[in-house]
């Protein structure tokens, strides 16, 4: 099958710029890539003009039809289209558990919240006790069923590790903290004492080393605020992706933040129920972190399918554009979320341990977002444009 001729004026025009001596030659230039390569073997040509022109070879590819691909450097490593429906698989996999377990919790939990949630939603005291002997999950049990035995409604009690800092603010060696939560303690009440005197007949000399509080009222209102910060960054994300590109690129954004923002909070409901883990101030300023995160790495692949939209519409297919854009950005985003990652597992194995649950749900949010917006986000893009078009069709 004869192919078509391929840039036979940019090969031209590389030779005279160079001042080529070209030898005599009845053959004809073959414009497939081994053809011209061939040619060019055969003729006394410049160094630079042989790399020039292998570059302009390089850069427009010629497949077996002879249409223009676009050229990733490599071979694809991911394809989006062809294996979409085992992405969707494997987002169902990684969703599911989560959402089980938040659906759980609000059945299960007093205050009927999908994540156990801490004193900065619901209100509360936190008493915090510097310990000589290490504690075991038996003796917490214990001092629970003391404590509600002495009038003391649900207490929340938790084993925190000692740091450095807070060994040097006691006056005893303590080599473990225990942490007691209940309703919210007034001035007035003699809750804290009635607590410590059952701490003291069940341990040697406990330590109180901190006390925190949250009102009702207040523990109401940052919850309020903290939705209206979420949804407020779902609206600006929706308004400038649909000015930036398209609306249903702006869903399939907004999607892919959903999915990302539900992958944590169903980590973390499932964190709550097996080891007592709770959320505060720093998961939902984490969470924000995750989802601006998350759109700034679908931008980018977002912004590559556009740009081959321009020059490849009409020689490829929409699918196949996807798959080369997301190939051409996937090395970018692999390395900007693994330096990240690096960063965040040092904060998390020598970070302090009030940082811990912070730091986790960065770890977590940035690894989803990485994964949602090479494959899912894309995927969805794709898969409206299937439709779209067949509705066209009819």
């Amino acid at each position: 099958m004869k192919q078509p001729k391929l840039n036979v004026k940019k090969l031209v025009s590389v030779f005279w710029i160079n001042k080529i001596a070209a030898q005599k030659s009845t053959k004809r230039v073959k414009t497939g890539a081994s053809g011209c390569e061939n040619y060019l073997s055969s003729i006394k040509i410049s160094r630079k003009a042989k790399r020039l022109t292998k570059k302009i070879i390089r850069d427009t590819k010629i497949d077996k039809e002879g249409k223009n691909m676009i050229n990733t450097g490599r071979k694809h490593l991911v394809h989006i289209v062809k294996y979409r429906w085992w992405w969707m698989a494997l987002t169902c996999l990684l969703l599911v558990p989560g959402i089980i377990a938040m659906i759980y919790s609000s059945v299960t939990y007093p205050n009927h919240a999908p994540m156990k949630v801490g004193i900065d939603y619901t209100g509360g005291t936190i008493l915090q006790y510097g310990l000589e002997q290490k504690l075991s999950n038996s003796d917490i049990a214990k001092t629970r069923e003391d404590l509600e035995k002495a009038g003391i409604e649900n207490p929340y009690i938790q084993i925190l590790n000692v740091n450095t800092e807070q060994q040097e603010k006691t006056k005893s060696n303590i080599n473990s903290i225990i942490s007691i939560r209940t309703k919210f303690i007034d001035k007035d009440s003699n809750t804290t004492e009635v607590i410590t005197e059952q701490l003291q007949k069940d341990y040697t000399n406990p330590e109180l080393i901190s006390v925190s509080s949250v009102g009702p009222t207040m523990g109401k209102e940052l919850f309020k605020n903290s939705l209206l910060a979420v949804t407020l960054a779902f609206l600006g994300i929706v308004a400038y992706l649909s000015f930036r590109f398209r609306f249903d690129y702006a869903m399939a954004a907004i999607l892919g933040v959903l999915h990302d923002v539900l992958f944590v909070c169903g980590i973390f409901s499932i964190l709550g129920l097996v080891y007592n883990v709770q959320i505060d101030g720093l998961f939902i300023t984490a969470v924000l972190t995750v989802i601006g995160f998350s759109v700034h790495d679908t931008i980018v692949v977002f912004d590559r399918i556009r740009e081959n939209l321009r020059y490849y519409s009409k020689k490829m297919s929409f699918g196949e554009i996807v798959d080369a854009s997301v190939n051409q950005t996937l090395t970018r985003s692999i390395n900007t979320s693994l330096t990240t990652l690096i960063t965040l597992l040092a904060l998390y194995f020598f970070g302090g341990v009030t940082t811990k649950d912070f730091v986790l749900c960065m770890i977590l949010g940035i690894a989803i977002g990485t994964y949602s917006s090479i494959f899912f986000c894309s995927m969805l893009v794709d898969f409206w444009n299937d439709k779209r078009s067949a509705a066209t069709a009819k």
